[in-house]
């Protein structure tokens, strides 16, 4: 066992250790209140200067930590969160800055600018002006000068695109609101304006960009998320509209626009996925049942019942239906003429229904759109061969009878009629061995 006064005599020894470190800390201490603050700054220039932003923001950091009431650190640090785009975490800084010092020009100039980008045009014409009021240098007379005439300008704008919107002159009112986001391109409340501007004409993917915009400029922003995914659906993608309406449940479990929506394109985004394994299977028919109850499950988004068309056209392709996916490629191709892949699908189908003619025309239909289409190159000479082919008299078929019959009756009668074979018979038996160099033509065909 070891003894107490074996332990005590080890503790002893540490004393002078923890002594030594308790002082050095107590020493950090004072020097951080004495200078620390001052280094800190020090560093973070050095560190800004040559573009190490995350280092001198740390040093920045630790400067207002040290100091709360230093001006400069603020200003120091807002400077590098608009380096490094973090204008959000930049503008409470300047705001402490001028708070602080409300004569520092530079700090309210650049807050007037973060405000007239974020549209919020009312405090950044204050800011410019009180900017003219301070006694500022030429160059930030003139700055601030420019930004208020710009601001006023913005706010004529605002007001003209509202009664164009109002007006329902939605290109009119796109167009005024294009001018003002150039300027205030954090405006959520002008891109969520053009953004309905855009769906009124139809103009989806401009809609799908500034609403991506405005969900990130804007907090728990809910209603962008459901929009995203309200508009993917009715394009026809569900796996991007799934995508969205999750993103909006993320923010909001309990957003009654959103779950409800979401529970009608689970089901869809499963149904479809379902019907796709079943294809990859080769279980055809089930795939063609699980297409129309993809129909059934919304039937009134056009571009789901052409996505199921599209694809039951495919599966009763391959699937020697070739009478019915005639005509559910048919009806897709009354919507989307140049849809490639069911003028493929229907080619097929005309080759199994020996529409040789018909497969033709789509084949070369098809090839306009997609010219390194190998799979239409290959079509296309078959279904040129087979039609050559059925050009060709076939006496056989006249007569009701097999290839494989004349060729086991052709040595017999090669050299002598029979009685009851007729004249026509004969002849053509003699024709077709004279013209058959080939024994591998004796098939059943």
């Amino acid at each position: 066992m070891v003894s107490i006064d074996h332990v005590a005599h080890k503790i002893l020894t540490y004393i002078p250790y923890v002594l030594v470190l308790i002082d050095m800390r107590y020493e950090g201490v004072n020097c951080g209140k004495d200078g620390s603050v001052d280094n800190h700054m020090e560093m973070g220039k050095k560190l800004l200067a040559a573009g190490q932003l995350a280092d001198a923001l740390s040093h920045f950091h630790a400067a207002v930590d040290g100091d709360p009431k230093n001006y400069m650190a603020y200003y120091r640090r807002a400077t590098v969160f608009l380096a490094m785009g973090k204008s959000k975490s930049a503008l409470p800084d300047l705001s402490r800055v001028i708070e602080l010092k409300p004569d520092f020009t530079s700090a309210r100039l650049q807050r007037g600018n973060l405000l007239l980008k974020q549209g919020k045009l009312d405090e950044a014409e204050s800011d410019f002006k009180k900017v003219l009021k301070s006694n500022p240098s030429d160059k930030e007379e003139k700055d601030a000068q420019s930004q208020l005439t710009k601001s006023d300008e913005i706010q004529r704008l605002v007001a003209q695109s509202r009664s164009s919107f109002n007006s329902k002159d939605y290109m009119t009112a796109a167009a005024q609101l294009d001018t003002i986001i150039e300027t205030c391109v954090w405006d959520v409340t002008s891109r969520e304006m053009r953004v309905e501007c855009f769906i009124q004409m139809g103009e989806m993917g401009k809609a799908i960009s500034d609403l991506k915009a405005a969900s990130k400029l804007k907090s728990d922003n809910t209603q962008a998320f459901y929009k995203l995914s309200t508009i993917y659906y009715n394009l026809g993608d569900h796996e991007m509209s799934l995508n969205e309406v999750r993103e909006c449940l993320k923010l909001d479990p309990d957003h009654k626009q959103c779950f409800s929506h979401y529970k009608q394109v689970k089901k869809l985004n499963k149904q479809i996925q379902s019907a796709e394994e079943l294809i990859q299977e080769q279980r055809y028919e089930d795939a063609v049942s699980k297409y129309e109850a993809v129909m059934k499950t919304e039937p009134n988004v056009h571009h789901f019942t052409l996505l199921a068309k599209e694809r039951m056209c495919h599966a009763l392709a391959q699937g020697q239906q070739a009478s019915r996916a005639i005509k559910v490629c048919s009806e897709v191709l009354q919507s989307d003429p140049e849809n490639v892949n069911v003028l493929k699908n229907r080619a097929e189908a005309y080759v199994q229904e020996e529409q040789y003619e018909e497969a033709i025309k789509d084949y070369e239909t098809a090839g306009k759109h997609s010219e390194n289409d190998r799979q239409i190159k290959e079509g296309l000479e078959r279904a040129q061969r087979l039609l050559k082919q059925s050009q060709k008299r076939d006496y056989y078929k006249i007569l009701g009878v097999k290839r494989l019959w004349f060729y086991t009756s052709l040595l017999n009668l090669k050299k002598k009629k029979k009685k009851n074979t007729t004249t026509l018979e004969y002849y053509i038996i003699n024709l077709d061995f004279k013209s058959s160099t080939d024994h591998s033509r004796w098939n059943t065909n």
